[in-house]
C-alpha cells in the first residue's frame, strides 16, 4: 500500500509518479516472483512478441540491456521452455531469439495479471479517465523514451 504524505509532496506530479510506479512494480513484481520470474523476463516476452524472432543483441537495443544481461534472462527463459535460441541462417554468428508456444501463453497470463495490477490502483478512476490517464502517460513516455 502506498505511504502517506504530505501536501507538498503530493503537489509535485513525479513524486507521485514514483510512488505509484513503485506500488505498481511492487504488485506486478510480486506476481512474477511467484512464477520465479522477473520483470526483465516479462520484457523480454513482450519484446520478442511484439517484434518477433530477433538477433540477441537487437533486443538488447530494444530494451535498453546490457547484452550480457539479455543473455542471462533469455538462458533462464529458455531453461523453462518460454523461448528459443537458434543460430541465424543468414549469419551463423548471429544467434536469433524468439518467444515458444508455452512462453505466449505464459506472456497471455503475465499481461492479464498486470491488467488486473492496473485495475487494482485505478479503481478510483472511471473508464474515460483510465483512457485519459493512458493517453497523457503515452505522451510522456515517449518523449521521456527517445528512439
Amino acid at each position: 500500500m502506498l505511504a502517506p504524505s504530505t501536501p507538498r509532496l503530493t503537489a509535485l506530479t513525479p513524486y507521485l509518479l514514483s510512488t505509484v510506479g513503485k506500488e505498481a512494480r511492487t504488485l506486478v513484481g510480486d506476481r512474477l516472483a511467484a512464477r520465479g520470474l522477473r520483470l526483465w523476463d516479462m520484457a523480454v516476452l513482450a519484446a520478442l512478441a511484439d517484434h518477433g524472432p530477433q538477433p540477441q543483441r537487437d533486443l538488447a537495443r530494444r530494451l535498453d540491456l546490457h547484452p550480457s544481461d539479455v543473455v542471462k534472462v533469455l538462458d533462464g527463459l529458455a531453461g523453462l521452455g518460454y523461448a528459443d535460441r537458434e543460430r541465424d541462417s543468414a549469419d551463423r554468428r548471429r544467434v536469433l531469439a524468439s518467444i515458444s508456444q508455452p512462453g505466449r501463453r505464459l506472456l497471455e497470463e503475465l499481461t492479464a495479471q498486470t491488467a488486473a495490477v492496473g485495475d487494482h490502483l485505478l479503481a478510483p478512476l472511471d473508464e474515460a479517465e483510465r483512457a485519459t490517464l493512458h493517453a497523457l502517460l503515452l505522451r510522456v513516455h515517449a518523449h521521456a523514451t527517445p528512439a
